[in-house]
């Protein structure tokens, strides 16, 4: 049996393949295979699926009741292929998939591109999006699953956000008449949900309905009094009394205005490269060919070695060479702190998408979804990402563009071996300066005249160095030039 696989959990929790469904197991099973999608390729603790089986009243062999479960969807999963997707990861498990292989993922990827053409002004592309991924919805989830009451709230949440967002775009667009039928059935389900009620009095009224309107208003102001003890909102009183008045301000044409469209944004974040720059051709070379503008090469690089070897300044030194290559702009983030302190990724992505002019409101609160908005944002776009000092691979992962057009450089005192392996990233570990590129960056930082007239001294400085190339700075903004027509000013000495 061959075929796209689909790893579905908006509805019944289901595998399936070429239409056919694959046997994951029991309840059990499937709710560990729910909690590890839902949280797809992040690592999920064993006490998260310990609650999601058992909820508060787990038996003393849980955990290797949880280990058994993970055996048997792994073996499942081999059925389709996916025998490799689930790792053990301490504390817990993560299973690595694509949007292509799991519905919730898709669903967030289309959500995500749906408010960045919505904050774009293109509302009718956006509606498509979202009807897209409401499609995907198959029924209640998870109600064989006591223990995951909560995220089955999650995903309705989820759900309903993306309907009444739908429906906004609807309103904006005329479409009042389409979403009378939809909005009714979620006010049904939902009776305390006002911003669907208030949608659903709208598209009435516009759609010559104002008796059913004004009974709409007057159930829900029933329901929130009778059950939660409260007056509807202001958002439903003030609805209700335009729709009182027949307020002109009701109609299409005088609706929400449009959002205004994203500024097209090239963005150049590279810092000022090191000057002078010495050496370094062999990984110069690595850079080019790993990084070439080919589709067989891997278009991520890794640039790792010990602290103040020259990492960044190699990163830089060749992201400036070559920006011409990247006409669609450049993005740069250092990813510790001042104190050395790992930046979150979901800050990271806070600044590229406003670096990509992403409006603030348009941008998730999830960093699954701003990092699948980042995606949809770059995608054939030909951008260069210097990611500069990373912790690990897990800091690095959702920084990834999606897209074969962009090209990634990493630096790190890491070896980011997880993502050589999983991501086909190339690697270039750095190492000390060699004698002749010392001398080399000793001679541009001082001048030849220098280094003719003290060569004891260069050749101290050097051997002191060791190769390390801010060492060679240091020692050369010290150095006594009174002697050297060459100003030291005259090269900034920025870290290597």
């Amino acid at each position: 049996m061959t075929g796209p696989v689909q790893i579905q959990i908006m509805g019944p929790v289901r595998v399936v393949q070429a239409e056919r469904e694959i046997w994951t197991g029991g309840a059990r099973e499937q709710a560990v295979l729910a909690s590890l999608v839902l949280d797809a390729n992040r690592v999920v603790s064993v006490d998260r699926l310990i609650g999601a089986i058992w909820g508060g009243e787990p038996p003393a062999s849980a955990r290797s009741q949880v280990a058994i479960c993970v055996s048997r969807l792994r073996r499942a999963l081999s059925v389709v292929g996916l025998d490799k997707a689930i790792d053990t990861a301490s504390p817990g498990y993560l299973i690595r998939l694509d949007e292509q292989t799991a519905d919730w993922l898709r669903f967030g990827s289309l959500t995500a591109r749906a408010a960045a053409k919505a904050a774009a002004g293109d509302r009718l592309v956006a509606v498509t999006l979202l009807r897209e991924a409401l499609g995907l919805w198959r029924g209640v989830p998870f109600e064989n699953l006591p223990g995951m009451r909560a995220e089955a709230h999650r995903l309705q949440e989820a759900r309903l956000d993306a309907v009444e967002t739908c429906a906004d775009l609807e309103l904006q667009l005329g479409r009042h008449d389409r979403i009378v039928t939809e909005l009714s059935a979620v006010v049904a389900e939902q009776p305390l949900r006002e911003r669907a009620r208030a949608q659903l009095m709208l598209a009435q009224y516009r759609s010559g309905r104002r008796a059913e309107a004004l009974r709409t208003y007057q159930e829900a102001r029933r329901v929130l009094v009778e059950q939660v003890g409260l007056e509807p909102g202001p958002e439903l009183r003030e609805l209700h009394e335009r729709i009182l008045r027949d307020s002109p301000a009701l109609s299409p044409a005088t609706s929400s205005p449009a959002p205004e469209p994203m500024r097209a944004t090239v963005p150049s974040q590279l810092p000022r490269q090191p000057m002078p720059f010495a050496g370094r051709r062999r990984e110069l070379r690595a850079l080019d060919d790993a990084l070439a503008d080919r589709p067989d090469v891997p278009g991520t690089m890794v640039l790792s070695g010990p602290e103040e070897v020259g990492k960044t300044a190699l990163a830089l030194h060749w992201a400036h060479q070559r920006r011409e290559r990247f006409p669609s702009g450049q993005l740069f983030a250092t990813l510790r702190d001042a104190r050395g302190r790992p930046v979150s990724t979901s800050v990271v992505l806070d600044r590229f998408l406003h670096a990509l002019g992403v409006p603030p409101q348009a941008v998730p609160d999830d960093v699954d979804g701003k990092a699948a908005l980042y995606r949809s944002t770059i995608a054939r776009k030909r951008l260069l990402v210097v990611l500069d000092d990373a912790a690990d691979a897990a800091q690095v992962l959702p920084l990834l563009p999606g897209c074969a057009d962009c090209r990634v450089v990493i630096t790190s005192r890491d070896p980011l071996h997880d993502l050589v392996v999983r991501q086909g990233a190339r690697r270039c570990v750095l190492g000390p300066l060699p004698p002749g590129e010392s001398r080399e960056l000793l001679t541009l930082l001082l001048g030849e005249d220098w280094l003719h007239r003290r060569p004891r001294e260069a050749l101290r400085i050097t051997q002191r160095a060791g190769g390390n190339p801010l060492s060679l700075r240091r020692a050369a903004a010290g150095a006594d030039t009174s002697t050297s027509p060459v100003c030291r000013a005259q090269w900034p000495t920025v870290p290597a």
